[in-house]
């Protein structure tokens, strides 16, 4: 009986797994086919490997500036919140002070409110700041953005940690900034992975922010850049589909690379 029910799950997961990469199996099929054979057999496939849609789509569709832009933004949001977020996660997780547990409450209230209600003032904010069209403003967004998730998870690992270690970094004469940078974080591995991880694709695949904030199409990002393969009576969907594939490839990658430190990351407290 039990392995029947394993082999129902392995069945089902199959059956599941399938499903769910089926469409991105026709958006990389279709990449490879010029926009003719899509049109007229949107699921067949290639007769012959088509690269031109990579080519026109990079060249004709701007989506290496629109790229470019993407990686910046994305990069310089994660490397900025995670010098911000990591000592105050470690102030939160491992010191006991007056009101920690409302400051830990505020952080977690913002995984409950969407940013996008606060619109409204944040455009006229960054109106009068002269960030409308900038990329360092949306980079400030998405830094915040990313507050609640990345205090959460690094904040519970810190406090996961043995107090041990920082006795015996004060018994050798440790600074406690010297005892963060040297002692606690390089153990952080794996929530530092999960944290950015899990932060890289509501930044890498936004629309809404960059939609409002940008005005300069040289300043797009790769979703807001997508708006313009759309034409007034049609659409390329070969180049369009070729787009899609390069702006997915390097999350996906990323993802595959980093699976173990996800994993650890996000598991690393139930043994504890």
């Amino acid at each position: 009986m039990k392995r029947r029910s394993h082999v129902g799950t392995y069945i089902v997961l199959t059956v599941a797994a399938i499903v769910s990469a089926l469409p991105n199996l026709l958006v990389l099929v279709g990449s490879l086919r010029p926009n003719t054979e899509i049109v007229a057999n949107p699921t067949g496939l290639p007769t012959s490997l088509y690269l031109g849609n990579y080519a026109r789509a990079w060249e004709e569709g701007s989506i290496g500036i629109y790229f470019v832009n993407s990686l910046i933004v994305t990069l310089v949001s994660l490397a900025l919140a995670l010098v911000l977020f990591l000592p105050a996660a470690y102030a939160l997780g491992r010191w006991q002070f007056r009101f920690a547990g409302l400051v830990q409450a505020l952080f977690l209230i913002g995984l409950m409110i969407p940013l996008k209600i606060g619109i409204l003032p944040l455009v006229q904010m960054y109106d009068q700041w002269r960030l409308i069209d900038n990329l360092g403003g949306l980079i400030l967004v998405y830094t915040a953005q990313t507050a609640p998730l990345m205090i959460l998870i690094l904040s519970t690992f810190y406090r996961q940690l043995p107090d041990t270690l920082e006795a015996a970094a004060m018994i050798d004469g440790a600074s406690p900034f010297r005892t963060f940078f040297s002692v606690m974080t390089p153990l952080m591995t794996p929530a530092i992975a999960a944290s950015v991880i899990l932060s890289i694709g509501p930044i890498w695949n936004d629309f809404f922010m960059p939609l409002v904030l940008l005005r300069n199409e040289e300043n797009f990002t790769i979703p807001v850049g997508f708006s313009s393969f759309f034409g007034e009576y049609g659409v390329d969907r070969g180049m369009l589909f070729a787009g899609i594939v390069i702006a997915v490839a390097p999350v996906v990658i990323f993802f595959a690379l980093a699976m173990r430190q996800i994993v650890g990351g996000l598991t690393a407290g139930i043994e504890k």
